[in-house]
């Protein structure tokens, strides 16, 4: 460095004494300026596409969620029709070659006899019994939605034979249809309980955390008692003490106010704990100072400060929710038929004796575990992805 453009300092440093003209630095590429430019909710994206495995499961949910829909449509059988010479029939498989060449999707029909020492039903396919499968075909009627009446279906079996890709259950009703039917309670119940237990959680932990004090002290013993209570027998006291002349949908916005009502306690601790740290910025008191009201300091100003963050934790709460329906419904003692959810579904297959002679009666546990899986992997991604840290 010249000696116009600098002089050694105490330390031994050079100081650059030539004014700074911003004209003369080096623009910022493209790519870093999109990044300082973006808006908090754009850098939420661009690393959560970052993370493969949220992706993946954030893709999957979205299938799921769209599924439900069309369950209607998707479902090759209407919920309750039953096929009373097929009673337990296992799943059939497949296929998509015969002798050697490619032929399309089709499976074998059955024949059966009555095990007299084991007294259950033995399946065995016919491979002479080719049943080709039918894509957007005609089948069961069903009122979409309760609403408009149609029978087009995305696959049907062939005319005059059945098509049980996983199997029926005691009454011969097919095990897809009905999995496909109840994945739009099961997935539901997660989203509209979280929903009720977001808002106790944002308004009981926003005003614990802005007010402080006395009022502090009261809603974090309140939400101490709520968490000493074990878990699962509290869901079963509050599910037994709903009416049983209810009729199913009563029941099943029962069951979602429960499982709000008793979730709402972490939440609620977590919006506590930043709202004590926020409260004191300046932000916060220039607003108090412009007379603001704590209601639109807490909503307008607080909340988005860390909304994402309320969001990750969401997403990791409702798979608890699903798990809770499941439960009470595996329990008989949360939803009912004629509801179909995959708990009610399991609960067909709580006798070990069943469950070893039919092991199919187990396949709505599947859906189940995938769909807690995707939401933990998607939420985990979510909160890396919130975190301005990371």
């Amino acid at each position: 460095m010249s000696a116009e453009a600098g002089r050694p300092a105490a330390d031994g440093h050079y100081v650059n004494q030539a004014p700074w003209n911003p004209e003369e630095e080096a623009p910022l590429s493209p790519a870093l300026e999109a990044w300082y430019m973006a808006s908090q909710w754009k850098i939420i994206w661009w690393k959560l596409k970052r993370h493969r495995l949220a992706v993946i499961s954030g893709g999957v949910l979205a299938v799921f969620y769209l599924s439900i829909l069309v369950s209607e449509f998707l479902a090759p059988y209407a919920l309750d029709t039953r096929h009373t010479s097929h009673i337990y029939a296992p799943p059939q498989r497949v296929h998509l070659f015969r002798d050697g060449e490619f032929v399309g999707p089709f499976v074998h029909g059955y024949s059966f006899k009555l095990n007299l020492e084991t007294m259950s039903r033995e399946y065995t396919e016919n491979p002479d019994d080719v049943q080709p499968i039918r894509f957007f075909c005609r089948g069961d009627p069903y009122r979409f939605w309760g609403m408009i009446e149609s029978d087009l279906h995305l696959m049907c079996a062939a005319e005059g034979g059945t098509l049980f890709l996983l199997g029926t259950d005691r009454l011969g009703r097919d095990m897809l249809s009905r999995i496909i039917y109840g994945a739009r309670i099961s997935l539901t119940v997660g989203l509209v309980g979280i929903s009720i237990s977001f808002l106790l959680g944002i308004v009981i932990g926003g005003i614990a955390g802005y007010y402080g004090g006395w009022i502090d002290n009261v809603i974090n013993r309140i939400i101490e008692i709520f968490q000493s209570f074990p878990q699962l027998p509290l869901w079963m006291a509050l599910s037994a003490a709903l009416p049983p002349n209810w009729s199913p949908l009563l029941i099943y916005f029962g069951i979602t106010i429960i499982l709000g009502l008793v979730d709402w306690t972490g939440l609620a601790r977590a919006v506590r704990s930043k709202l004590l740290s926020l409260r004191e910025e300046d932000f916060c008191t220039a607003a108090r100072l412009m007379g603001a009201s704590p209601g639109r300091i807490i909503a307008r100003h607080l909340l988005p400060s860390f909304m994402s963050h309320l969001i990750a934790s969401a997403t990791l709460a409702i798979p608890g929710m699903i798990l809770g329906e499941t439960a009470l419904s595996f329990l008989n003692l949360g939803l009912r038929a004629p509801i179909v959810s995959w708990g009610v579904l399991l609960n067909e297959a709580q006798n070990i004796n069943v469950v070893s002679l039919y092991p199919w009666l187990m396949l709505p546990a599947v859906p189940v575990i995938l769909v807690v899986l995707c939401f933990q992997f998607f939420g985990d991604g979510l909160r890396d992805a919130a975190d301005p840290y990371k």
